[in-house]
């Protein structure tokens, strides 16, 4: 049986990994906010975020460290998640972060909820669809307690129809895995494996579905502890997004899009037939379902805000000027042809290569790298387009506070973050490294970390030694891989985190100084 008696039906025999997620953080939901039209009502400083489910907590350790004026509270019913988010925030001598093991539930009736003040950003990723409807409800009624008029929330689901195809792949793996195995790791696992059996033994309701292969594929390359807290839990249940947007209007949020930027642009993600359909609507909500038919998309990242100002064009175009954009890419690694849901799209070199170079010189605002891009004939200035497509591919991010400078906190949390997790054990998860300039943390891989937390000063690393430590057990090919990635983090990474303000070279304990 997965989970213990106290879980509800939630997974809670086994921890969720460590993650992070820039979906949750305050300058990518700002970038949001401002494409789908909507006023940014957040303060800069002294703010209070709020993580439901936040699960071992390196999400909101994170996010505390980034932006040390704000208070960050952090909810998970699971005593593990708390016990061991608060291990390391206590390490890493983060301050300003609360972490309360709490039912979601019941949580807003307590004196605990009560004494918080209101935040002005929630966020639950990963809780939504994995939850059973009296936390759900719990959840609604926190939100129209503890989230502030103007106060912004992000809510992850698994979503419809994109889920449909997979629903049948849920049920078998976790119904097999429970009868085969007495832990829900290895209850994910045994499950998959009967369903991969099946595949093989061209199961009818299997047989020629590539879509479902390939995500076999991929959960082959899945921890078995993400693939017990995915697939284990008794209500598992992906939702259409009108039904999460009508339960989420009983706190009076209003929907305002998603924190997948190149979802906020249509010519992006749909083809021009898909694109007339879509535009027969004026509905939000009937368009948003047009377009989850078109992407079939498996996970959405919508955002929320508790009355939402809505911005005219002259006005939203004017406050996305005001963005500061810094590169997080080096300028010989930008992709200037992307992935989309219409298929693939061409940044043209001619308009992005100049933004790309002024970039590579330092953070700049949106407005003046309007002025360096070459002016489209028969087009006006779009800075949406510019900070959807650029922070949208990750390929640069807002900045929160420009030119700020290294802050101790951040950069002993992020020692203790490359220390922790820039391990053989990790390999292939990533991280983030926290930044106060961004206000956010920076994604980074297992090599980077590595590479962050066995650099010395003074001293040229040896890529064999680290690779040999870091990947014991590779073949040959994934060595030299390895070994090519270590050799950018090192050439080409480290220096953009240190532009960014989230890294130095040390060569002391990560809590001195």
């Amino acid at each position: 049986m997965s989970g213990t008696a106290w879980g509800g039906g939630y997974v809670t025999d086994v921890r969720y990994g460590h993650g992070y997620f820039p979906e949750q953080s305050p300058p990518l939901l700002r970038a949001a906010c401002l494409l789908n039209g909507v006023a940014w009502d957040v303060p800069d400083e002294g703010g209070h975020y709020l993580e439901l489910g936040c699960g071992q907590g390196l999400g909101a350790v994170l996010v505390a460290a980034a932006n040390p004026s704000w208070r960050v509270t952090a909810v998970d019913f699971a005593p593990a998640h708390i016990a061991g988010a608060r291990a390391l925030a206590r390490e890493a001598g983060i301050g300003n972060v609360e972490f309360i093991e709490a039912d979601l539930a019941g949580f807003a009736g307590t004196p605990a909820c009560a004494a918080l003040p209101e935040a002005d950003i929630v966020t639950l990723h990963g809780v939504w669809s994995w939850v059973g409807p009296a936390v759900r409800e719990g959840v609604v009624r926190l939100l129209a307690s503890k989230l502030r008029a103007g106060g912004v929330a992000h809510v992850s689901y698994n979503a419809l129809p994109g889920w449909q195809r997979l629903l049948g792949l849920q049920r078998v793996v976790r119904e097999t895995g429970l009868r085969l195995a007495d832990r829900s790791d290895r209850q994910a696992l045994a499950g998959f494996e009967v369903a991969q059996a099946l595949l093989a033994a061209e199961a009818g309701t299997l047989r020629g579905d590539p879509a479902l292969a390939r995500w076999l594929d991929i959960a082959a390359g899945l921890s078995p502890e993400y693939l017990a807290h995915e697939y284990m839990n008794a209500h598992w249940q992906p939702c259409w997004h009108a039904e999460v947007a009508g339960a989420l209007a009983a706190a009076k949020l209003d929907w305002v899009g998603t924190a997948t930027l190149p979802e906020a642009f249509p010519g992006f993600t749909m083809t021009a037939a898909q694109r007339e359909i879509y535009e027969r609507f004026s509905d939000p909500l009937a368009r948003e379902l047009v377009k989850d038919v078109c992407l079939g998309r498996t996970l959405r990242h919508d955002v929320y805000v508790r009355g939402a100002r809505r911005l005219g064009e002259q006005a939203r175009d004017d406050a996305l000027r005001s963005l500061m954009l810094a590169l997080c890419v080096p300028p010989a690694r930008m992709r200037y042809e992307v992935e989309v849901g219409a298929g693939r799209a061409e940044l043209s070199p001619d308009y992005y290569g100049p933004v790309v170079a002024a970039l590579a010189e330092g953070p700049r605002s949106v407005a003046d790298l309007l002025r360096l891009a070459p002016r489209r004939a028969g087009a006006r200035e779009n800075p949406a387009e510019l900070v959807g497509v650029l922070a949208g591919t990750r390929q640069a991010m807002v900045l929160a506070r420009p030119g700020a400078a290294p802050h101790p906190a951040a950069l002993r949390l992020n020692r203790v973050v490359a220390r922790r997790f820039g391990v053989r054990e990790h390999l292939n998860r990533g991280a983030g490294l926290a930044s106060t300039a961004l206000g956010a943390a920076m994604p980074v891989t297992t090599a980077c970390l590595f590479a962050c937390a066995n650099e010395v000063e003074g001293g040229a690393p040896d890529l064999e030694d680290w690779t040999e430590n870091l990947g014991a057990g590779l073949d040959a090919e994934d060595r030299a891989r390895l070994q090519e990635a270590l050799r950018r983090a090192v050439d080409e990474d480290l220096p953009i985190l240190r532009a960014l303000a989230c890294h130095s070279t040390w060569s002391r304990d990560p809590l001195e100084g």
